[in-house]
């Protein structure tokens, strides 16, 4: 079993060759993932109607599903992400180095900062911009109180663990 990668109208997903795409998952359109990055059982990423763009080591867990709005913006998500499982990416900004817990959804234009954290099951509201170093909680998302160093420094260490793990599935 293959993942599904298709292209629409005329735009194929540039994906480097040392990416691990789950064999279930689904990546259309104009979509380019970074060198390191994986993409998880069940996501679907589809670039549609505007382009999205994934950086290198950022890791897109199980379920998750990344679109754009049609006239009012694409997606990019930096490197060294981490988005949890069945999360919701929507024509947002997720800047390097952040962490987007599990089952949370970000929406149009909204933003988080380089070292930002947005909580599980949080909703961050459109145009909302979580700042470095904030945890965000809630729905709607709000500021819930700065990171410690701790979680601070998981953020690579999350990077890194899914970047080895992708290796072992492809090897």
């Amino acid at each position: 079993m293959q993942p599904l990668i298709l292209p629409y109208q005329g735009k194929l997903p540039r994906i480097a060759p040392d990416v691990f795409i789950a064999p279930n998952a689904t990546i259309i359109g104009d979509v380019e993932i970074g060198s390191g990055s994986n993409i998880w059982f069940g996501c679907v990423i589809r670039g549609d109607v505007c382009p999205i763009r994934i950086g290198e080591r950022t890791n897109i867990q199980d379920g998750s599903i990344i679109h754009v709005t049609r006239k009012v913006g694409p997606t990019n998500i930096g490197s060294n992400v981490t988005i949890g499982h069945g999360a919701i990416i929507h024509a947002c900004t997720i800047e390097d180095n952040s962490f987007v817990g599990m089952h949370s959804t970000i929406l149009d234009h909204a933003i988080i900062e380089s070292g930002g954290m947005l909580a599980a099951g949080a909703l961050l509201a459109p145009k909302k911009r979580v700042p470095q170093h904030q945890l965000w909680a809630g729905n709607p998302a709000k500021y819930f109180r700065d990171m410690s160093q701790a979680e601070i420094d998981f953020i690579a260490v999350s990077a890194e663990n899914y970047v080895q793990l992708a290796k072992e599935y492809m090897s």
